[in-house]
C-alpha cells in the first residue's frame, strides 16, 4: 500500500495514512471513463425541446392555388417545410437521453480517477474537515492552506451543513459526502481534497 500525508486545515502536516491500491493504485483506464462522463452528461439532459410539425402548425387548410395553370410549383398547404411560418421537417419531441451502464463499469471508472489523482499528486487528505460557522472566507483561506485554490471537490463522512454552505459561493468548488462522489465531479476538478474519515468511508464502500 502506498502512503500519503495527512495534513490539517492550516496546512501542516499532522502524519500519513495508507492509502488502498485496489482504489487508489489501478492503472487508469480512461476511455471507461469517458463512457461514464458521457453517460451522466446525457442523464442529465432534460430533453424537453419541442417543435411543431407540419400537423400541428395553425392553419394551412386551404390549397393556396389551383394544380396546374398557373406556372407555379403545385402546392397543398401554406403550412408545408419550405413555406414561412410552416412546420418543422422531424422536428424534436420530448423524450429521455438517459440510459443505464453496468455498475462494474462505473466502478471502474470511480477508481481509475481517483487512482489518476493520487498518480499526479491530486490527491490532498485533510485530518479533519468541520467549519464552526458559514463563512466563505475562511473556507477559501483552507483551501489555499492545503494548496487547493481552484477547482476542488470537498469530500466528507456525512453531508456537512456548514462546509457545503461556505463553499457554495466559491466558483469551482463542490462539496460531496463521500458515498456519493461522482466520475463527472472529480474529472471536472483539478484537486480531489478530502477527510480522512470520509478516505475510510471511501475504502469501505468502493473496496
Amino acid at each position: 500500500m502506498s502512503t500519503i500525508n495527512v495534513v490539517s486545515m492550516t496546512g501542516r502536516k499532522t502524519g500519513e495514512v495508507e492509502l488502498n491500491d485496489a482504489i487508489f493504485g489501478i492503472e487508469p483506464n480512461m476511455s471507461v471513463v469517458h463512457e461514464v462522463v458521457k453517460n451522466h452528461l446525457a442523464n442529465c439532459r432534460q430533453g424537453t425541446q419541442s417543435a411543431l410539425t407540419r400537423a400541428e402548425v395553425s392553419g394551412g387548410g386551404r390549397k393556396p392555388w389551383r394544380q396546374k395553370g398557373t406556372g407555379r410549383a403545385r402546392q397543398g398547404s401554406t403550412r408545408a417545410p419550405q413555406w414561412t411560418h410552416g412546420g418543422i421537417v422531424f422536428a424534436p419531441k420530448p423524450r429521455s437521453y438517459s440510459y443505464v451502464l453496468n455498475k462494474k463499469v462505473k466502478r471502474l471508472a470511480l477508481k481509475s480517477v481517483l487512482s489518476a489523482k493520487v498518480a499526479d499528486g491530486e490527491l490532498i487528505v485533510v485530518d479533519k474537515i468541520e467549519m464552526n460557522e458559514i463563512k466563505t472566507k475562511t473556507f477559501r483561506q483552507f483551501l489555499e492552506a492545503v494548496k487547493a485554490d481552484g477547482k476542488a471537490v470537498v469530500v466528507t463522512p456525512e453531508v456537512n451543513a456548514n462546509v457545503v454552505k461556505s463553499a457554495r459561493n466559491l466558483p469551482g468548488v463542490v462539496t460531496a459526502p463521500a458515498k456519493l462522489i461522482n466520475v463527472y465531479d472529480l474529472v471536472n476538478a483539478k484537486y480531489l481534497v478530502v477527510d480522512k474519515d470520509a478516505l475510510a468511508v471511501i475504502e469501505e464502500v468502493f473496496a
